[in-house]
């Protein structure tokens, strides 16, 4: 019993310090509220965001080739150059990085869905896709979110 005990903390441990270790540098405007939101969200998954606010976002989203008709209020980057943009939920990022997939450079969530990690007003809740966005600049989906559940 003790054995199992001690294998769950030490699992638990390791994930818990897994996420930790990640960093995203967060793009955003100063006084945008949800992305705000968003990085309070991604703190509490045990991640760390690193807030600047350029002078030019439209400039860091062409940096790092976001599509036009993809984009969304803020940009994170992991220092290993993934991006994600958008109100995509923690679980997605660190699924993301625990196992990238060859030919992706990072996640988006166009727009702003309500109902999604700092875009919470009213116990409202609209699906969405968070998409991945491949290197050759195409995109697929990655996760549906049926429902605010399907966030955690």
């Amino acid at each position: 019993m003790k054995k199992i005990s001690f294998l769950a903390t030490a699992m638990l441990v390791s994930q818990l310090t897994h996420a930790a270790e990640v960093t995203l540098d967060v793009y955003k405007s100063p006084t945008c509220g949800c992305c705000t939101g968003w990085v309070k969200h991604i703190e509490d998954q045990g991640m760390v965001g690193v807030v600047h606010h350029p002078m030019n976002l439209t400039a860091v989203k062409d940096q790092f080739a976001i599509p036009a008709n993809m984009r969304s209020c803020h940009t994170a980057v992991t220092k290993d150059g993934y991006i994600f943009e958008g109100h995509i939920p923690a679980k997605f990022i660190q699924a993301f990085l625990d196992q990238p997939p060859t030919k992706a450079k990072g996640l988006i969530v166009p727009a702003m869905p309500v109902g999604s990690p700092g875009m919470e007003y009213n116990n409202q809740f609209m699906a969405y896709k968070v998409l991945q966005l491949n290197r050759d600049g195409s995109v697929e989906v990655y996760a549906e979110v049926n429902t605010p559940n399907g966030q955690i």
